[in-house]
């Protein structure tokens, strides 16, 4: 929720450490402005009924020709979901969480739907995949906005993308089923401070694209994030490939996780679930 004492010009500011003086922010989206990633959760429960409100607002999201392509796996069992914690094994909070939440791309649905009418489902392609995705990361994305809005923290985790050969029979995914993201969700013990972000003039292009300016625009981005939330030690990527060294910036670390391949086997995975990716 909202500072409600922070004006919005020091919400802008504190979200991309620089005046964004021509943005306007009613005060029906100062909680998205003002959204902080929690990792920290206190003891108490998420009650069923008010999880059940949260996903039916997730389910309200847009979806691509209401096809409705995801499916969501709530999870409450502390030793099932240890094992995902476990497995990743660096964020400790997924276990601390009272519920994990795993979103799903779904072209299985889609596929009985056609069964029961005696239809062939002609799309399993890489367009179908990218729909599952999006339609998936919507409803995410407004579950996440509505538990906000309320004071719950959350935090996805793509991770269990990494483990995805242990997670789908955990949760026994079917072909044509497959896990986009996690959700860890509980009351937070403290808000974490706001991350900063690119400023809108790297990320929001007018008519069309132009990053002539990027070298000069995140050069300066990276002096003011190692000024306000410098890159710790344990954040660095791939130390085991770059020498780990002090005054390492946003962007440097960016390419540090970047250059190194990362999930290399999901294509091969989503083909052993149906989807063909042609």
């Amino acid at each position: 929720m909202a500072d409600s004492e922070a004006s919005s010009q020091d919400l802008l500011r504190a979200r991309f450490g620089i005046d964004v003086p021509d943005a306007e922010v009613p005060d029906a989206i100062r909680f998205l402005l003002d959204r902080r990633v929690t990792r920290r959760y206190t003891d108490q429960d998420v009650p069923d009924a008010l999880l059940d409100g949260l996903l039916a607002a997730a389910q309200s999201a847009p979806a691509k020709s209401d096809l409705q392509q995801y499916s969501v796996v709530v999870m409450r069992d502390k030793a099932r979901i240890k094992q995902i914690a476990d497995w990743i094994g660096t964020m400790d909070w997924i276990a601390t969480a009272p519920v994990f939440l795993v979103w799903c791309g779904d072209m299985r649905r889609g596929q009985r739907l056609c069964d029961m009418h005696g239809m062939p489902h002609a799309n399993n392609n890489l367009d179908t995949f990218l729909n599952t995705a999006v339609d998936c990361s919507l409803a995410m994305a407004a579950f996440m906005a509505a538990a906000e809005a309320i004071g719950l923290g959350t935090c996805p985790i793509s991770y269990v993308r990494s483990h995805i050969e242990r997670v789908s029979p955990l949760l026994g995914l079917p072909s044509g089923v497959y896990p986009v993201a996690g959700l860890s969700i509980g009351w937070p013990q403290f808000r974490r401070p706001m991350a900063m972000r690119l400023p809108p003039s790297v990320v929001v292009h007018r008519e069309h694209y132009d990053d002539s300016a990027l070298d000069v625009q995140v050069a300066a981005y990276d002096e003011r994030r190692r000024a306000r939330e410098p890159v710790a030690p344990g954040g660095l990527k791939n130390n085991d490939v770059y020498p780990p060294r002090e005054g390492v910036g946003w962007s440097e670390n960016v390419a540090r996780q970047l250059s190194v391949p990362e999930r290399f086997g999901f294509a091969a995975y989503l083909k052993t679930k149906g989807f063909d990716l042609a």
